[in-house]
């Protein structure tokens, strides 16, 4: 892709998130494949020895301590993904949306998160269509920070 900023999870300055913003194409830089896939690769396997992980295989916050049975960890994340979606204020503009898409995609990119190289995938696919969610502008959990608009 001709242009593009190339998301590699180290080198993002603030010039190329302000490019960004202002519509430069993303893409993934080939080299961050097998870290993201061997991430992925450790949340899979620590499922499969029913490992203990906090936020993957227990609950959050005071509820550290609470294991979550095997069959329930898919409905813990769907549900922590609806909990932090829930905000209110006037949406972001396309410049501040795109930003933080751009910066929520190289963070993911570092391969410390355990999403699947899909998802990154996806989320770089709509910044270069030009398809944007809808970001709150207000929405705070409190000590974790304004985690509604991530």
């Amino acid at each position: 892709m001709n242009n593009a900023i190339v998301l590699d999870g180290e080198s993002l300055i603030i010039e190329d998130v302000v490019a960004i913003a202002g519509g430069r194409p993303v893409s993934l830089a080939p080299g961050v494949i097998p870290r993201i896939r061997r991430s992925r690769e450790g949340i899979e396997g620590l499922l499969a020895r029913g490992e203990v992980a906090y936020g993957v295989t227990t609950g959050f916050g005071a509820f550290k301590d609470r294991i979550i049975p095997l069959e329930q960890v898919t409905e813990l994340q769907r549900n922590l993904v609806r909990s932090h979606a829930a905000g209110v204020g006037k949406p972001l503009d396309t410049r501040a949306t795109r930003a933080t898409m751009a910066i929520r995609a190289n963070t993911l990119v570092r391969g410390y998160s355990g999403v699947r190289l899909e998802m990154i995938e996806a989320l770089l696919a709509l910044l270069n269509r030009r398809v944007y969610p809808i970001i709150p502008s207000i929405g705070s959990l409190g000590a974790s920070g304004d985690l509604a608009p991530l």
